[in-house]
């Protein structure tokens, strides 16, 4: 497979602070009587605050041809930088970029237009900036404006659109000149609501014919649906870079303070009592495997092994679910009336696919008894795990937006016509 993007040792400095320097008399008169009356003038004071800092330093990697490839990491890591870089928009202070074939780019509101031109010559000239020739622009150019939903602004200067409109006809420029490799900066954060769903179907049918696209997103669900490959960037640095998949993964644990799983090593650093102690924890998939990262299609397990230490206690164990501080549900085996024998046991319960919200979801673990109603050990933030969305599952209704609530289950419904 050929490689349709190279990443050689791209490093970018730049500087924090500001450099004041004397625009107007005044302000040259007011640091010479400073200096006069022994006080320090603004312009030496300020040099004093500037110092550089590296945006990105040293990134390699590469893109293969027909690859998708999401860039993502926390604000501040490097992301639109290194877009600026690759589209050719910032040159890198050491290292280069190899790109191979036209490169369409969407990354600010109106990059890439003249404002003083119209939205009808900005689609040519963008065109033309892609190398494509008149008749192959004039072929595409109906299309463009129709999905732009411009129309009827098209030969008005776009310094007189409003940014959603420069933003809704750039990603239609982008998206529709055929361009080789394509570069974008939150896709889904074009436009409202319904141009958002419009942008989605396009960067599936983008996806699927072949084409290179790189894109910077903070949605790991938008991430997920429509890369297969993933640069994670953390100051300015490659944290790593895979599947997207394993990817996110790694950016949802990283500093969470939990996991998908716990375990106690020594008998004395385990939670609960002389009764019954937790020995560890964990979520896992269909296949028993420890995971981060599930799909709100699959089934999920929460997992609990405890050792009961003394016998004739009746013991239940449960689970407490949240969702960002919200109380989702506490649940224990239907039949948690047996009074247990000493010895290890594991519990585990099974959550069903499609029925948790999207979201990053806190386990509770505990093991309490009936009768009087006593807690033996409560860890509430044991294990954390991610429930993904796919944008493109057909219970969305071709709804992109964040659904609100905890849980989100497919519920039966009948809708009939009253005669």
């Amino acid at each position: 497979m050929s490689k349709a993007i190279e990443v050689r040792g791209v490093s970018k400095e730049y500087f924090r602070g500001v450099h004041h320097r004397h625009t107007r008399f005044s302000e040259l008169l007011t640091d010479w009587g400073r200096g006069f009356i022994g006080g320090k003038p603004r312009n030496n004071v300020a040099r004093r605050e500037i110092e550089p800092f590296w945006a990105l330093k040293d990134v390699s990697f590469t893109i293969e041809q027909g690859q998708v490839v999401g860039i993502i990491g926390r604000n501040g890591s490097g992301k639109s930088t290194l877009l600026k870089i690759i589209a050719r928009i910032t040159a890198p202070t050491t290292g280069e970029v190899i790109l191979n074939g036209r490169t369409g780019t969407l990354l600010e509101v109106g990059t890439g237009f003249h404002p003083e031109l119209s939205g009808r010559e900005n689609v040519f000239l963008n065109g033309a900036i892609l190398g494509m020739s008149r008749s192959e622009i004039a072929r595409k150019f109906d299309e463009i404006v129709d999905f732009s939903g411009v129309e009827p602004f098209i030969d008005t200067p776009v310094k007189r659109y409003s940014s959603g409109m420069q933003t809704r006809l750039a990603f239609s420029v982008a998206a529709h000149l055929d361009p080789e490799v394509l570069i974008i900066d939150e896709v889904l954060a074009v436009g409202d609501a319904e141009f958002q769903k419009k942008c989605l179907g396009k960067m599936k049918d983008v996806t699927s014919t072949g084409r290179t696209v790189v894109f910077v997103s903070h949605s790991m669900t938008t991430v997920t649906s429509l890369c297969n490959q993933c640069v994670f960037l953390e100051h300015g640095e490659i944290r790593a870079h895979g599947p997207s998949h394993k990817i996110v993964d790694l950016y949802f644990s990283d500093g969470a303070g939990s996991g998908p799983a716990l375990g106690f090593g020594e008998e004395a650093a385990r939670p609960g009592n002389d009764i019954v102690q937790l020995c560890g924890a964990r979520v896992v998939n269909s296949k028993l495997e420890g995971v981060e990262t599930i799909r709100r299609d699959e089934i999920v397990g929460i997992e609990m092994t405890f050792e009961v230490l003394r016998d004739g206690h009746r013991l239940v164990p449960n689970f407490h679910l949240f969702l960002q501080d919200q109380y989702a549900f506490v649940s224990s085996p239907p039949d948690s009336n047996e009074v247990l024998a000493r010895g290890t046991y594991r519990s585990r319960m099974w959550i069903p696919p499609r029925f948790l919200n999207n979201g990053s979801f806190v386990v509770g673990v505990a093991v309490s008894s009936t009768a009087p109603v006593t807690i033996h050990f409560f860890e509430q933030d044991a294990l954390r795990f991610h429930v993904i969305d796919d944008l493109f599952d057909a219970s969305r209704n071709d709804y992109i937006q964040e659904f609100p609530g905890v849980v989100r289950p497919d519920l039966q419904w009948d809708v009939a016509q009253e005669k």
